[in-house]
């Protein structure tokens, strides 16, 4: 879909009341979205994969921690790798939304045990039928919210859906709050997600607009702020995080998706980071508080 006319799609949503502007996102993710359940345990694979030969290198074992993801999107396939894989003892799932449906959950419960040989037992008292040692907190802000003792934060590009301003206090209220020594994983995605849909545009494309022109294109359906790496980075050593791990892809000169990039007029903003701080995408990063 032309990102223009998504944009007026989402605008249009947001007219209408709440619960039911819930309902008709969620029809028109399910009528657009043409990725099955198969193609999304996948692409979460290789998340999983990522992860485990960085903790392996670090030697970081996960083996009967707590986990705590946020940002549970769709469905659990994360929580999972963390259970089966990584034999983690609990992993609490959180999210200002509620997507999880029951039917879907027990499809990636056999899934899940066909595609890795894992024995995936839906607990009875499960209100959607999730396994033993996993459990899903939606409508949860975990800005306002305490958290519970745990051992490792987890988030799958869920952070530059995040306002600006939450970023930061989120992590001097984990600073604050976690014990020493707990571990923060972050995969960050810094594009301009209109990209996804539309070929045509540049996945920085949104660096060229002010803060008040964007605040005027995007909905809380595509909501993303424009945070690049040195900006990130910046939060977390503000609050005496340790660094332990961190990689990044940039665009390669002499290709479509650079060729793009350069024709973006950059907004005041942003000229003063190089192309390869502005274009660093698909970050991965582990902290230590």
């Amino acid at each position: 879909m032309n990102h223009k006319l998504k944009t007026v799609l989402f605008k249009t949503l947001t007219l209408l009341p709440n619960k039911v502007d819930d309902y008709f996102y969620h029809k028109i993710q399910s009528s657009f979205d043409k990725m099955t359940l198969e193609d999304r345990l996948k692409s979460v694979e290789s998340t999983y994969l990522r992860l485990s030969k960085v903790l392996n290198k670090l030697n970081i074992d996960l083996k009967d921690k707590t986990i705590f993801e946020f940002g549970s999107g769709w469905f659990p396939a994360m929580p999972y790798f963390f259970k089966y894989k990584f034999e983690a003892k609990e992993v609490s799932t959180y999210d200002i939304n509620k997507h999880f449906k029951k039917e879907t959950v027990l499809k990636l419960n056999n899934l899940f045990c066909k595609r890795y040989g894992f024995s995936v037992i839906p607990s009875l008292s499960s209100k959607y039928r999730l396994p033993n040692g996993i459990e899903y907190f939606p409508d949860h802000n975990i800005i306002t919210n305490d958290f519970p003792e745990i051992d490792v934060v987890f988030s799958r590009y869920v952070l530059s859906h995040m306002n600006e301003n939450d970023v930061d206090v989120l992590h001097q209220k984990m600073k604050r709050e976690l014990k020493k020594d707990t571990l923060v994983i972050h995969f960050i995605s810094p594009s301009d997600l209109r990209q996804h849909n539309d070929s045509s545009l540049s996945p920085q494309d949104f660096l060229k607009y002010s803060k008040e022109e964007w605040n005027k294109i995007h909905t809380k359906y595509d909501y993303h702020n424009r945070l690049r790496l040195p900006q990130f980075l910046e939060i977390f050593k503000k609050y005496d995080y340790e660094i332990i791990h961190l990689d990044y892809e940039s665009l390669n000169q002499e290709t479509k998706k650079y060729d793009l990039f350069k024709k973006v007029k950059l907004h005041e903003d942003y000229k003063k980071y190089s192309d390869e701080e502005l274009t660093a995408g698909n970050i991965f990063l582990i902290l230590k508080v």
